[in-house]
């Protein structure tokens, strides 16, 4: 499982470096594939058999309800396929980039199944946001069994 917060910087190419921790999970339980999408102002990477499960979700979904129209229009539409090159780095194709306000500094975020991809300014902020939405919600997580 991916855990843990990672500061890093994509170059001019639009290549980012994948954490070491990221890149061991990846090669001793999937092949080194990241399936990258647009979602929630950042971008979410998913080795590609997690991937695979999403998308066979999506379409065992009511395929003409506006919902699922929009998701696949969004989320599913924007995919796409990085493979983790030699030196450990994927490539970010630039309308991922321009989506999320990815310029430089970065910040990789393990989130069990997936990883998150965010500009560090966006991700200071969400991540005030998240932690003041915490703090109120404790007997919600309670009733989540945490």
């Amino acid at each position: 499982m991916f855990r843990g917060r990672f500061e890093h910087a994509i170059d001019s190419k639009g290549r980012l470096s994948i954490p070491s921790k990221f890149r061991e999970i990846l090669s001793t339980s999937y092949d080194e594939r990241l399936i990258i999408t647009n979602f929630d102002n950042c971008l979410w990477a998913y080795p590609a058999a997690e991937w695979q499960k999403v998308e066979n979700k999506v379409a065992s979904l009511p395929q003409f309800k506006d919902e699922v129209k929009a998701l696949q229009r969004v989320f599913i539409s924007a995919a796409c396929e990085a493979p983790v090159d030699k030196s450990g780095r994927i490539q970010i194709p630039i309308t991922l980039r321009e989506y999320a306000g990815i310029t430089k500094d970065v910040v990789l975020v393990g989130m069990t199944m997936r990883i998150e991809i965010w500009s560090r300014e966006r991700w200071q902020q969400s991540f005030e946001q998240s932690q003041k939405k915490l703090e109120l919600m404790g007997d919600k997580l309670a009733d989540l069994g945490l």
